[in-house]
C-alpha cells in the first residue's frame, strides 16, 4: 500500500513495482491499475507485457490496466486497444519562435504584467516558499466554477503536496511589490516538461499573472534545450472549447493525441470498457451537456458562498444590534 494524492486528498491504495514503475490499483466497483505519476516521470512503461503478467497474477484484483506514451505524438507502438489523449503541448523550437507565434493580445498581456509591476523569480523549495503557497491558496474558496481543493490547508499539508520532484522541478513565484500573486511548477522529463501547478490570485487578475509566468517558462525550458512543454489535456474528454482551453491556445499550446492504451483484465472490465465507461463522464456526455452542467455547478458554488458569508455576518452581529433588530418598537425608543 502506497499514499496517492487524489483531487487534493492523500488516499492508500495497493501498489507493486514493475521495472522502474509504480503501478498503482484504484476505484471502488471497478479497479484500474496505471502508472503512479505517470504524467511527471521521465520515462515511459517500457516492457507492459511484465506489468500484466504480475496484475494477472493471484491476488492482484485489477479489472483494467491503462498506459500512455510521451510527447510527442507517435503513432500506437502496441496492438493493445487505444484511444487518443488530448494534450496541451508546446513545441519548443526557440524562445523566439514561440514569443512570435504568439497573438498580439497574449504579447500584449505579458507587457502589461511587466508595467504593472509584477516580477517572476524562481525559488528553491523551502519552508519561506510554503508559506507563500498557503497564502496563494488561502486567497480564494472557489476557482474554475469549484471548491478548490487546496484551500484551507495547513502549512504541513500544503509542504506535503508541493514537495514532490522537488530535484528536477522550476518553482516560479510572481509577485506584486512583496505579495505573492501566481505560482507555477513545471517537472522536467528530459526533452519533455510539464506544468504541474499554476494559481494565480483572483484580486490581481487585471496584472495578468498567468501570463508573465508561461512566459518565464517557455523562456527556461528553451534555455535547457527542452523540446515539448505540456500542461494537462487540451480537451477534457468530450469537454471542449473552455476558458482553460482557450487560455492554452492564445498562450501557444496546441492539441497533440497521444495513445492510452487500455487492457481489459476480468470479465467485469470488458463490460466496462464495452459501454465507455472508462472514458468517463467527460468522454460519455455531449459537450452541450457538460458545459451546462458545469454553469450549473458554478451557480450552485457561487450561492453557496453568498449563503455562508451572508450567514457568517448575521452571527458576527452584536447582540445589541440583534435585540434592537427583533424589537418592535426598537429598544429604547419612544411609545
Amino acid at each position: 500500500m502506497i499514499e496517492i494524492s487524489v483531487r487534493g486528498k492523500w488516499i492508500k491504495v495497493p501498489a507493486f513495482q514493475c521495472e522502474d514503475s509504480t503501478i498503482v490499483i484504484t476505484g471502488s466497483w471497478i479497479k484500474i491499475a496505471r502508472v503512479h505519476d505517470e504524467a511527471w516521470i521521465a520515462t515511459e512503461l517500457n516492457d507492459p507485457n511484465q506489468c500484466l503478467r504480475k496484475l494477472r497474477e493471484p491476488g492482484q484484483r485489477a479489472d483494467i490496466f491503462t498506459f500512455t506514451q510521451m510527447p510527442p505524438g507517435r503513432p500506437p507502438e502496441y496492438e493493445y486497444h487505444s484511444e487518443p489523449d488530448s494534450i496541451a503541448v508546446i513545441r519548443l523550437a526557440s524562445f523566439k519562435d514561440w514569443w512570435d507565434g504568439l497573438s498580439q493580445e497574449t504579447r500584449k498581456n505579458v507587457r502589461r504584467a511587466e508595467k504593472r509591476g509584477v516580477r517572476v523569480e524562481a525559488k528553491g523549495f523551502d519552508d519561506e516558499l510554503v508559506k507563500n503557497l498557503v497564502e496563494l491558496n488561502n486567497s480564494s474558496r472557489i476557482r474554475q466554477g469549484r471548491r478548490y481543493p487546496h484551500y484551507g490547508k495547513s502549512f504541513d499539508q500544503a509542504k506535503r503536496d508541493y514537495c514532490s520532484f522537488a530535484d528536477r522541478s522550476d518553482f516560479l513565484c510572481a509577485y506584486f511589490e512583496n505579495e505573492i500573486i501566481g505560482f507555477l511548477k513545471v517537472v522536467y522529463r528530459g526533452q519533455v516538461a510539464s506544468v504541474l501547478n499554476l494559481s494565480t490570485k483572483d484580486s490581481h487578475y487585471d496584472k495578468r499573472p498567468a501570463n508573465a509566468l508561461i512566459k518565464v517558462a517557455v523562456e527556461r525550458c528553451a534555455a535547457q534545450g527542452v523540446s515539448y512543454l505540456t500542461y494537462g489535456f487540451f480537451n477534457y474528454g468530450n469537454k471542449r472549447d473552455t476558458p482553460i482551453t482557450q487560455f492554452k491556445t492564445r498562450n501557444g499550446f496546441e492539441e497533440v493525441l497521444i495513445p492510452r492504451y487500455f487492457v481489459p483484465l476480468t470479465m467485469w472490465g470488458q463490460l466496462y470498457m464495452k459501454l465507455g465507461f472508462h472514458r468517463g463522464i467527460l468522454g460519455i456526455f455531449p459537450n452541450r451537456v457538460i458545459l451546462t452542467a458545469l454553469a450549473v455547478r458554478a451557480k450552485l458554488y457561487q450561492f453557496r458562498m453568498w449563503f455562508i458569508s451572508r450567514c457568517s455576518s448575521m452571527l458576527e452581529r452584536p447582540n445589541c444590534n440583534r435585540q434592537m433588530g427583533c424589537s418592535n418598537p426598537p429598544a429604547g425608543s419612544k411609545t
